[in-house]
């Protein structure tokens, strides 16, 4: 596979994916994606979004309980 940005050759490995949202911040160290060799830029399948998309929601609705439940 051939990078977006430099035309690099892309290999199978991990990269980090960091969010900050709505009150909370998080981070995996290591998600399954294909990374550059040459720039380090990394691209995650679509499996894998639907994962990180699906922890969200999940979060999203934790935390919105956790506020509602501790307001006065």
């Amino acid at each position: 596979m051939e990078c977006l940005y430099c035309k690099g050759q892309m290999h199978r490995g991990t990269a980090p994916f960091t969010i900050d949202r709505k009150g909370y911040h998080i981070s995996w160290d290591a998600i399954p994606a294909w990374v550059c060799d040459q720039c380090g830029e990394s691209l995650f399948e679509t499996h894998e979004v639907e994962l990180i998309q699906e922890a969200l929601t999940v979060l999203d609705r934790e935390t919105a309980n956790l506020v509602t439940s501790s307001s006065p």
